[in-house]
């Protein structure tokens, strides 16, 4: 008897359009992983293969953040490894808010400010505490997320999409807790910055009172905060859903 294939694909067109744009942004990484997709949305694969279409018309930004990370001497340089997810994500839930923590050059960035430009509503806030590169030229001393000589956070998001960002510099203890006093709502949540349990922990704390009904919760490295967000998942509660064999997870907000 044929054994019945449980995998999951997008229609042909989406998978051109999402391949485009990954070889214009020089990721290999960014294939996009459905089941985790569907995991946090809930969405049918004929939606994910309509947002994920939209990825084809990225193509011009992506060259884009490609040329500025050229120019920053970093030519292979790729900050957050499921780019394309975090833009279906935020196009699917359409948040007013979406805060993330740690922005390095800026690719989550630019793509969620993509995503909310389609929804043609939502705001991004964006905490970073930087990490200057030690020396002119990047070496092993050197943090993975170091900042090139003469830029700053977000180096690499394309001034096209700066408009309206709300890019805060300085240590998330001291601005996440008064960001989310001033913000009604949080439907999207990205840590990525300090990997401890301690700080995942406190930046978890800190949001969970905005978080609305169906939130999405990322937290990427978590090889590096032990059981935080499995603490955090079971509280909310929440199944935890990890982007296949990677560390990056999340969760859906009940």
């Amino acid at each position: 008897m044929k054994r019945r294939s449980n995998r999951i694909t997008l229609r042909p067109e989406a998978r051109r359009a999402v391949d485009r744009a990954r070889v214009a942004l020089h990721d290999r990484r960014a294939r996009p992983n459905l089941r985790w997709l569907l995991a946090l949305t809930g969405a049918s694969v004929d939606r994910l293969s309509n947002v994920l279409a939209e990825t084809g018309g990225l193509v011009p930004v992506e060259s884009e953040i490609r040329r500025l990370h050229t120019e920053g001497g970093r030519p292979n340089y790729a900050q957050f490894r499921a780019p394309f997810e975090l833009y279906a994500l935020a196009r699917l839930l359409r948040p007013d808010h979406i805060i993330e923590t740690g922005v390095s050059s800026g690719v989550s960035s630019a793509h969620f400010l993509l995503a909310l430009r389609r929804n043609g509503r939502g705001q991004l806030h964006s905490i970073d505490l930087p990490t200057p590169q030690r020396g002119h030229r990047f070496s092993a001393r050197d943090s993975p997320v170091a900042l090139p000589p003469g830029r700053g956070s977000g180096w690499a998001v394309p001034s096209t999409l700066r408009v309206g960002w709300d890019l805060r510099i300085g240590a998330s203890e001291a601005i996440l807790p008064r960001l989310i006093e001033e913000v009604g709502s949080v439907g999207l949540f990205l840590h990525d910055s300090l990997h401890t349990p301690s700080h995942l922990t406190f930046e978890l704390t800190t949001v969970r009172p905005k978080l609305v009904s169906g939130a999405v919760v990322l937290a990427d490295n978590t090889i590096w905060t032990g059981s935080a967000f499995p603490r955090f998942a079971s509280a909310v509660p929440a199944p935890v859903a990890r982007r296949g064999r990677t560390d990056l997870v999340g969760l859906r907000v009940p």
